[in-house]
């Protein structure tokens, strides 16, 4: 049913400007009590929900994950392996903000299993980091990423962020080649999305003349392209590089739709029953930790796809790869043929120059991952 475990940490030492996620501040003694929360969810889980196979990747995202102890994510960690079998070659991701970790921290979170590490960078300018609100500056990144290599992290990725207010395009090149000179293993590059609610749609509206407009946006997007797979960087998705052999199993997962089992305040799942059956958490700690001290499992919104919502997420998971999508995988799934499903829309795509086939199937064209949603939209149900 499920062979991917994510762990969402809520909790941030500030709240980013630009972030929309489920976060905030902890107080008092929450960051312990959600601990506690996590290993009960975990327990009720391994009761109802197994997984079939092996866990192939454990994925502990935020929120800052990196507030949690070295200690606490050992004992998460020996519960799931107590509780779940787990494969020999297991990633085991932890995303960190350069301004939470040290090395001593580094070294016990890698004795403690996590053997893959994303450092949410985001700039390497201090003004750009001081704008998005994010409470580390570019020398500890920097610091940061040196003091991972040398507490024996050989599988690193760094986040970083473009289209940012009043960034340049040849400031952007900057960051890249920074990027390029620390040579972690993995690097996700993100365009800056104004989300409602987050101090920046207040600061920025649509047309706000900080922003870099379209055009600049597509040449921060187009520049990336050249300058990481010239270093050796693969794009393999839309907003993701890495050297071969470093592609993010845990969320390459997600785009081949294999099942995996969120725990934690407004995390989501997938298990993989039938075509699919997808349910999140609740979206605040109280209704979260209630619930679970009760001893029921907390989901809601929950959905038992259909084979029509099932192929259209086959379609728009798997375009984001560069390899695409296989008809013949596509076949053996669902038992019909692609073109007899999609063979309009596809042929229309192609003619638009946002979709082409290539060695490995159907993918997009570099202008389909600039206009990606605009292609994805077409095969929803």
């Amino acid at each position: 049913m499920f062979n991917r475990l994510y762990l969402h940490i809520p909790f941030c030492r500030e709240k980013c400007h630009y972030c929309a996620f489920i976060s905030r501040k902890p107080r008092g003694s929450e960051l312990d009590d959600y601990h506690a929360l996590l290993l009960k969810e975990l327990q009720l889980v391994s009761a109802v929900d197994k997984p079939g196979q092996p866990l192939d990747s454990i994925y502990f995202g935020g929120g800052t994950p990196s507030l949690l102890s070295p200690q606490q994510v050992s004992r998460v960690m020996e519960q799931a392996a107590a509780l779940f079998s787990l494969s020999p070659g297991i990633e085991i991701t932890l995303e960190a903000n350069p301004g939470t970790v040290d090395l001593n921290r580094l070294r016990d979170y890698r004795t403690a299993g996590v053997n893959r590490l994303s450092l949410g960078v985001q700039s390497f300018d201090d003004a750009l980091l001081l704008c998005l609100g994010r409470v580390h500056d570019a020398d500890q990144a920097r610091r940061a990423f040196g003091d991972a290599r040398q507490a024996g992290f050989g599988n690193i990725g760094i986040d970083l962020i473009h289209a940012l207010p009043g960034q340049t395009l040849s400031q952007w090149r900057s960051e890249l080649r920074e990027a390029i000179r620390l040579s972690p293993e993995h690097i996700s590059v993100y365009g800056l999305t104004i989300e409602e609610g987050t101090p920046f749609a207040l600061r920025y509206p649509e047309d706000s003349p900080e922003l870099p407009d379209e055009e600049q946006a597509v040449k921060m997007f187009e520049t990336a392209d050249n300058i990481l797979p010239a270093a050796g960087y693969a794009h393999y998705e839309i907003a993701n590089y890495a050297r071969d052999g470093y592609r993010s199993q845990h969320n390459s997962g997600y785009w081949r739709r294999d099942g995996y089992r969120g725990l934690g305040v407004a995390a989501h799942s997938f298990l993989r029953a039938g075509y699919g059956y997808r349910f999140s958490n609740p979206d605040t700690l109280e209704e979260y930790g209630s619930q679970l001290l009760a001893g029921r499992l907390p989901r809601r919104d929950q959905h038992h796809l259909t084979r029509e919502d099932a192929m259209a997420e086959f379609m728009f998971l798997g375009l984001r790869l560069a390899e695409g999508v296989s008809p013949e995988r596509f076949e053996h799934e669902f038992g019909l043929p692609l073109d007899d499903i999609y063979g309009a829309v596809i042929a229309e795509l192609i003619r638009s120059n946002l979709l082409q086939s290539g060695q490995d199937g159907l993918c997009l064209t570099t202008r389909g991952r600039l206009l990606s949603n605009q292609v994805f939209t077409r095969f929803l149900p």
